[in-house]
């Protein structure tokens, strides 16, 4: 049972670099299974009753604003030395997955930062990129959806513009299911997150070129 479980994660770390390298783009459902993603909803909810969450802003260091139409979610960074037992599995995946893809996509990836992530209904992320021109040493963009009995109709979408050789974009949108992941190159791709008419939960986060505490925010 055992080794077919990771046999199944296995195929998911090879679909995740084999688009990532043909698309600059991945999706992989069922890559949290629902009690991991009842497991990280319980983390998120202890992290809200602790009141951590914080307004996201825009920007780094001097240049940090925040900007409630332009970006409308609450974050809470995770620590990885104080990280509860469900995120620290979460974490340890993700490790996984940074050395998988090194060894496939040689990107030479040494870290990761997340956080959770939470969008009230009604808030949107409008339309940017991921690398920081102060900062660029993101590389790959990840989310992974924590969104138990989501609908279309609740919205939330994750709106990929791919760039097309001739000029123009390919806008591919991407519904914030539980335990899928999407991940997509943090240097090339703009995104937005549109609106949903229900609170929107998610692990978020970047793979580095450079270790974590160099570029922590």
């Amino acid at each position: 049972m055992i080794e077919e479980l990771e046999e199944k994660m296995l195929q998911k770390f090879e679909q995740i670099a084999d688009r990532l390298s043909d698309k600059g783009y991945a999706i992989v459902d069922n890559f949290l299974e629902p009690q991991e993603v009842r497991n990280l909803l319980n983390v998120l909810t202890h992290h809200q009753e602790q009141g951590t969450f914080k307004k996201a802003g825009i920007g780094t260091a001097d240049q940090f604003t925040v900007d409630r139409e332009v970006r409308g979610d609450y974050i809470r960074w995770i620590e990885p030395s104080e990280a509860l037992p469900p995120t620290q599995v979460f974490l340890d995946r993700m490790d996984e997955v940074m050395r998988y893809i090194n060894r496939t996509c040689f990107l030479g990836l040494k870290d990761y930062e997340f956080h959770f992530t939470m969008y009230p209904p009604g808030t949107v992320y409008q339309r940017h990129i991921d690398q920081f021109k102060e900062n660029d040493h993101r590389r790959l963009s990840f989310i992974c959806y924590l969104n138990e009995d989501w609908l279309p109709e609740h919205g939330g979408n994750l709106r990929l513009y791919l760039p097309q050789e001739d000029g123009s974009e390919e806008e591919v949108d991407i519904h914030p299911i539980a335990g899928r992941l999407a991940c997509f190159r943090a240097d090339m791709i703009p995104h937005e997150v549109l609106v949903a008419s229900r609170h929107r939960y998610s692990l978020t986060g970047w793979m580095l070129d450079q270790l974590n505490e160099l570029t922590f925010l």
